[in-house]
């Protein structure tokens, strides 16, 4: 790999939001390691956001640590525009936070409806027009589903899944809307991948690894090499797309 300071997105500038932990951490790193100056929000976990900004400027990149809670969209709004700022521009966007609420219908409640769609939904809508106003030709704007999304393998799950699957709509509608500034947007679809929200060693990880034709988890740093990709040059004919990284599980 080519140096950082002269990588595929050298000169570019990113936010990821939820960047602090598990995949958004993955990506945060990735997308530094491959040349961009990289912004990350975090809802609460302000040491680990930190200690990552540190790594980033240890590698010769700029790094940014926004507090910002998905459930406030203003919030992510104004993450949008201080990441924009600081850098001079913004080029690609991560839409990585979100919550997984699981319980079957008759014990969810309206107020984990609320909260879902408020994170998982309107958080990626006003992140993404606030990125969009923001961007130039060849932005990126990559976010974060569910395979679930695309199958629901058991109970409990339909509140999380509505809210993924909406996000896939959603993707597809912002790039009609904005491949003509030529800014693509593209989703990517994880499955069961090892972090501290569905830890490899965790209670239900075997009946998960029974699902997939590649029985091992995934780690965040595959979900990462995807995202890269997505962000990067290599990408600029792709858009309005769903990757499915998940072992097989859907297949």
């Amino acid at each position: 790999m080519s140096s950082p300071l002269r990588g595929p997105l050298h000169g570019r500038a990113a936010l990821v939001t939820g960047g602090s932990r598990g995949i958004g951490a993955a990506i945060v790193r990735a997308l530094a390691a491959h040349g961009a100056d990289v912004a990350l929000t975090y809802a609460s976990s302000s040491d680990r956001a930190a200690a990552i900004v540190a790594e980033i400027e240890a590698s010769g990149r700029r790094g940014l640590a926004l507090a910002a809670d998905n459930r406030d969209a203003v919030a992510v709004e104004d993450a949008v525009a201080k990441a924009a700022d600081a850098f001079g521009r913004l080029d690609i966007l991560v839409n990585n936070a979100g919550i997984f609420t699981a319980a079957p219908i008759d014990a969810l409640t309206l107020a984990d409806f609320d909260e879902t769609v408020a994170v998982n939904i309107r958080a990626v809508f006003a992140a993404s027009r606030a990125a969009a106003a923001r961007m130039g030709q060849g932005g990126r704007i990559v976010t974060i589903g569910s395979n679930l999304a695309d199958r629901v393998p058991g109970p409990g799950i339909s509140l999380y899944a509505l809210s993924k699957s909406a996000l896939v709509g959603f993707t597809k509608g912002l790039a009609r809307d904005l491949g003509a500034r030529g800014i693509t947007a593209n989703i990517v679809h994880p499955g069961s991948t090892d972090t501290d929200m569905n830890p490899a060693s965790g209670p239900t990880a075997d009946a998960q690894r029974g699902l997939m034709a590649i029985p091992d988890y995934g780690k965040p740093e595959d979900i990462a090499g995807l995202v890269t990709w997505l962000a990067g040059p290599a990408s600029r004919f792709v858009t309005g797309a769903a990757f499915t990284i998940d072992g097989g599980a859907n297949a």
